[in-house]
């Protein structure tokens, strides 16, 4: 087994040379951008992420023009697409999520459009299997969650209007809780949603959390615990204009946010045992624990007033039906004298109404 795991990686090796030698004798324009997506993904370090060098090295080329950024996207996508190297695949990835958060907004651009048509799975990595060993088949599980943080970043960016890993998400807290306090009830609720589905797709990482100790693996850890410190600023303010809206939020409303709140707090083990207690934040999660609290309690007090109506409602209706047999009993013959009842108790009775 040792033999062979040596032998393959030599492989590796040498198919990421022969790449290399290739795009350096070839002829085309997009040589530079194929030799340094080659370098940023090389197959050798496989258990290193891309250097922070050639990392820069892909992004310069989102500082010209569209044409070539385009060009680099699509250079970085037929080489994530092209390999069965979960190793490969990963660093395709990392430089992909380096470009959302450090990349120059044409980049960020092309990302968000491809492919033209977009859809959820557009690095449609969802079937990336490599069995040949136990390691390289755990890493394949941890590129099949790493592509599905990726396409639920981009998600929540197009739902909120802004891209998550933006300088105008991370400041201008203020602007965010002005924008959140004009929006409506049902959109505030639907970001919230949206905020909390990305949570759920971060604590879908694997089990062989193990593999922390490898960089790559590590440092992919890290970018999607930085995603996840900027979605739980973002909850938070949701929350917060949320729970000063409660007593106009209707009951269907309420429901909506106790669901999400209660999906939200399911997540705090597996967040923990993840990011092994960073990002805590404690005050968020009070703030969540308050929030539903304050929901149940206004659920009783509806339920309690609706009971109350219900019962006055029934006093008035049995009432209403006492008074109905009164009246069938009580009929005048044709010289105006009472017949069936007692003409005191029936002015005893008027006299009660």
């Amino acid at each position: 087994m040792g033999h062979r795991k040596k032998l393959r990686t030599v492989i590796d090796i040498l198919k990421c040379l022969t790449s290399n030698i290739k795009a350096t004798l070839s002829t085309k324009r997009n040589t530079k951008i194929r030799i340094a997506v080659l370098r940023a993904t090389t197959a050798r370090n496989s258990s290193s992420p891309p250097s922070d060098n050639r990392i820069a090295a892909v992004i310069s080329f989102g500082r010209g023009s569209r044409l070539t950024a385009c060009a680099l996207i699509e250079a970085l996508m037929d080489r994530l697409h092209g390999t069965k190297n979960p190793s490969v695949a990963l660093k395709c990835l990392f430089t992909i999520h380096s470009i959302i958060k450090k990349g120059p907004f044409i980049l960020k651009d092309q990302l968000s459009f491809y492919p033209s048509f977009g859809g959820r799975n557009f690095l449609n990595m969802s079937k990336f299997r490599q069995d040949s060993d136990p390691e390289r088949w755990e890493l394949a599980s941890w590129v099949r969650w790493y592509a599905t943080v990726i396409e639920q970043n981009f998600i929540v960016s197009r739902f909120l209007g802004h891209y998550l890993n933006s300088s105008c998400s991370s400041n201008n807290s203020k602007d965010k809780e002005d924008k959140a306090s004009a929006l409506l009830n049902k959109d505030l609720l639907g970001e919230l949603d949206v905020l909390v589905d990305f949570v759920e797709v971060i604590c879908e990482a694997p089990d062989s959390l193990h593999l922390q100790r490898t960089n790559l693996v590590y440092a992919v850890i890290r970018y999607a615990g930085e995603d996840y410190r900027i979605v739980q600023r973002e909850i938070l303010i949701r929350v917060v204009e949320l729970k000063d809206r409660m007593a106009s939020l209707s009951c269907n409303e309420l429901t909506q946010l106790l669901g999400s709140l209660k999906r939200f707090e399911d997540c705090k083990e597996r967040l923990r045992l993840l990011f092994v207690n960073r990002a805590r934040n404690d005050a968020l999660w009070e703030l969540i624990r308050g929030a539903k609290l304050k929901i149940m309690e206004m659920g009783k007090l509806k339920s309690l007033v609706k009971m109350e109506r219900t019962d006055g409602s029934g006093e008035l209706t049995r009432f209403r039906e006492r008074f109905g047999e009164l009246r069938q009993l009580v009929r005048l013959n044709s010289g105006g004298g009472w017949l069936g009842v007692d003409r005191v108790p029936a002015l005893t009775m008027s006299t009660m109404l």
